[in-house]
């Protein structure tokens, strides 16, 4: 997959998923505190999300900074934009904005896995969680 074909799968799952966390490792296994963090507050507010796991290759994180212009791990997208990385979203969860931002009247909601379609040799796969 060549760079612009990275960067073309990251816009596209920014794109088509309301709510969308790029993080190291999956909701179930965070590979880092920021990311593990991040999970527990959108847990916490019943959110419905997609997650990328940008640790399979490199290139997912490279081209996810260039698209949005933010260079840590996570990054949380809400209706294609960026709304920032764990401490962004920690003051909104303190705050209550993040319930706002996320559309939520509270409360949890069950979630449902799946993968995007896309090149079986593709390191970008999604975890809906919609």
């Amino acid at each position: 997959m060549s760079e612009n074909q990275m960067r073309d799968a990251i816009q596209e799952a920014i794109d088509s998923n309301p709510v969308i966390l790029f993080m190291k490792g999956t909701p179930e296994s965070p590979m880092c505190g920021f990311s593990a963090r991040t999970v527990a507050m959108l847990n916490s507010v019943g959110a419905s999300f997609a997650a990328v796991d940008v640790l399979p290759d490199p290139r997912i994180r490279q081209e996810l900074s260039s698209i949005s212009s933010w260079p840590t791990i996570p990054q949380l997208f809400v209706e294609g934009e960026l709304v920032g990385g764990c401490d962004i979203v920690t003051e909104m969860y303190e705050s209550g904005e993040l319930t706002r931002a996320l559309g939520l009247e509270g409360g949890p909601s069950a979630g449902s896995d799946g993968t995007a379609d896309g090149a079986s040799d593709a390191p970008l796969t999604i975890e809906n969680r919609l």
